[in-house]
């Protein structure tokens, strides 16, 4: 059996359309703690939110540069990473 990645990257889409990123160690979890107005200051305002894409990542470090480099982005980018939707 394989080991489950160590910290993923994920993108919220909150009810007025806007997008949140952040990184975890437990997606589902995580997720839980948005829809129940506890997982950020951010999210509990926009409520509800979905998660709207994730992404298993080697290491802790790596996941945290990643949701960086990701909400550095423009909406339009962070749009493709979602393939559109």
């Amino acid at each position: 059996m394989e080991a489950a990645p160590p910290a993923y990257v994920y993108i919220l889409r909150c009810a007025d359309d806007s997008l949140y990123c952040g990184w975890t160690t437990d997606v589902e979890r995580r997720c839980a703690e948005h829809a129940a107005g506890t997982g950020g200051r951010y999210t509990r305002s926009r409520l509800p939110v979905a998660l709207a894409w994730s992404k298993p990542m080697p290491s802790r470090g790596e996941a945290m540069r990643e949701e960086i480099r990701i909400k550095r982005l423009p909406r339009a980018d962070k749009l493709r990473i979602l393939g559109g939707a």
